[in-house]
């Protein structure tokens, strides 16, 4: 029965599979195979009603590989990226996919990957050749996106000059996977985007924002449409220890906090003032820290997706992951990554994402 089930059946029934679930049916036989891939339904939500995976990238040399928690079995998972030709360093996920850049050179050298198909492929070189840039991403559809990069230091030219801030902004669309330059920013923008803001973005009702990594904080958003820079100000600016920007049902969110003070959520409203809807369970942030007290908080770091939210410091201290049930708010434990599969894991610094892992052949093409 199986055998003779129609294709488009097939690929509906597909379509409803969890990652890991699809994974093993792909491997099945070549039709089951053929079908996962090609699937047009794959595409579509109902995929994306399973929880994101938890991705742990290392943010220095300590190898070239992944560690994911799939939130279904709640187990750790090791994936090489020996598929990858040069040393990376993650930015973002977009459309099941990661944003990379290389290591091996100072100018920024933008490169996406799969890390569950081991697809991967490098994106055009900028038109303006720049230094640590702030970079953005903004997913159009569940296949299309736009790099935004920001900022940076130019190169200094062959005639004597020296380097000097970019105030200019380009964008790349994988429609048309080229770069345009699309505006230009206050030399002060420049600077700040430059010196003080991680390549850690949001993208909210037209506008992109990242904030400033140095105390006090402050956000800076570029308007998409009419191609204007905003600043705002944070809730408790001077006293955060961390404070990292997230999207929640199309609301710009703020998640910050101290080691002594604990952590809260602000939201912005319409009028550009901030209020408070959520204080992250007390005894649970004071585990994430393990007795490190105020200093444990500094190396806090915040990633969302949808309706989950994951706080997070190193890949062995664990994580808090909170899930909206309606208008209540769950937080929960998830215990870190020290082994895998036997082998014991030495505990470093990581940059975490979250996505839905995605099985099926890319319209996005990384084989280029």
């Amino acid at each position: 029965m199986w055998s003779n089930l129609p294709f488009e059946l097939l690929a509906n029934i597909f379509s409803h599979l969890s990652p890991d679930s699809l994974a093993r049916a792909k491997s099945a036989c070549k039709s089951w195979h053929t079908c996962a891939d090609n699937s047009p339904s794959w595409a579509t939500l109902p995929w994306r009603q399973y929880p994101p995976w938890f991705l742990a990238l290392p943010t220095r040399n300590h190898g070239r590989f992944i560690c994911a928690h799939n939130p279904i079995n709640d187990s750790w998972h090791l994936l090489p990226l020996d598929f990858i030709p040069n040393p990376i360093r993650p930015i973002a996920a977009v459309n099941g996919l990661i944003l990379l850049r290389e290591t091996t050179t100072t100018a920024l050298q933008l490169a996406i990957c799969n890390p569950f198909t081991r697809q991967f492929r490098h994106l055009p070189k900028l038109n303006v050749t720049r230094t640590n840039p702030a970079v953005g991403v903004i997913s159009l559809d569940s296949a299309n996106f736009q790099v935004y990069v920001a900022g940076g230091m130019s190169v200094a030219s062959s005639t004597g000059g020296g380097a000097s801030y970019e105030p200019s902004l380009e964008v790349y669309d994988s429609v048309n996977e080229n770069w345009k330059t699309v505006g230009s920013m206050p030399m002060e923008f420049a600077v700040r985007l430059t010196v003080w803001t991680p390549n850690e973005s949001v993208y909210c009702n037209g506008v992109l924002y990242w904030i400033t990594s140095a105390r006090a904080y402050t956000v800076m958003g570029f308007e998409i449409r009419n191609k204007n820079w905003r600043e705002l100000g944070v809730p408790m600016a001077d006293r955060l220890q961390f404070a990292a920007l997230v999207e929640r049902n199309g609301k710009l969110c703020l998640v910050g906090g101290s080691g002594d003070a604990g952590a809260c959520i602000w939201q912005l409203e319409e009028s550009n003032n901030w209020r408070m809807i959520e204080k992250v369970p007390q005894e649970l942030w004071a585990r994430l820290f393990g007795g490190k007290g105020r200093w444990g908080s500094i190396n806090t770091r915040c990633v969302c997706i949808g309706g989950a939210m994951c706080l997070y410091r190193d890949l062995g201290s664990g994580m808090l992951v909170c899930a909206e049930n309606g208008t209540k708010w769950e937080w929960h434990w998830i215990e870190g990554c020290g082994t895998i599969k036997g082998v014991k894991l030495q505990n470093f610094p990581i940059k975490g994402l979250l996505l839905h892992p995605y099985l099926a052949s890319s319209s996005f093409s990384l084989n280029k």
